[in-house]
């Protein structure tokens, strides 16, 4: 069960930084396993278990991010990441397609929310043509992001806003060419308790109205077929 990070587990995320070799990680790799993976793996257990039993329907798995690079994607960087996230998704080849659930730790920061790594064009232009055939759906999700002050409406953007939002407040989501509802914090010492997983969990059940809106875009026609 997940009781909280603890100070080697940032102690370790700084040591990979700076130390970024296969030398230093090979002899520090048991502190990895098991003050970063571990907890880590432990949350997002906890985070399946608590969503799953609410998006029945979904099929939805967990997964711990890997900590090391790509190597095709290295671009002068070392070979490991200083930062771990877990996500809570629906399976499939393009994961990063689809909307997912994460918490991601950092030596500096944490985050989590909901949202897409790399939505792909097709899923931006469904939901806009899906917000222009009914604005009240997701006007209404969008006061309520508006009332609350834990998350907030990140991503890349658009260098020209695609036209036709059919209110001011659906706008910005028409400037969005990849999006996430976020939360970004720096460490306090709410990550080395159990507080931080109450937190979480608190924050995906506001969500949930938000995924059942995404997940199902997929399942709307290509408007640029039309």
């Amino acid at each position: 069960m997940f009781q909280g990070f603890t100070d080697e587990t940032v102690d370790f995320m700084w040591g990979i930084r700076f130390n970024n070799e296969k030398a230093w990680f090979e002899a520090h790799k048991k502190t990895y396993l098991d003050s970063l993976y571990k907890p880590m793996r432990e949350l997002g257990d906890e985070l399946y278990d608590h969503l799953s039993g609410q998006l029945k329907d979904y099929g939805l798995i967990s997964r711990v991010s890997r900590i090391y690079r790509d190597a095709r994607r290295l671009h002068g960087r070392g070979p490991y990441k200083d930062h771990l996230w877990i996500s809570v998704e629906q399976p499939g080849d393009l994961w990063t397609a689809r909307p997912c659930f994460w918490f991601e730790l950092g030596p500096e920061e944490w985050s989590y929310g909901l949202g897409y790594y790399m939505a792909e064009p097709v899923t931006m232009a469904r939901l806009r043509a899906r917000m222009e055939r009914d604005p009240a759906a997701m006007e209404k999700l969008t006061r309520a992001l508006g009332r609350q002050d834990e998350f907030f409406l990140a991503g890349q953007e658009y260098k020209k806003p695609k036209p036709g939002a059919p209110s001011a407040l659906l706008e910005p989501w028409f400037r969005k060419k990849n999006f996430a509802l976020e939360h970004d914090e720096k460490l306090t010492e709410e990550i080395f308790s159990r507080q931080i997983a109450e937190r979480v969990k608190t924050g995906c059940d506001f969500l949930l109205p938000y995924y059942r809106y995404f997940v199902t875009l997929d399942g709307d026609p290509d408007p640029r077929d039309a």
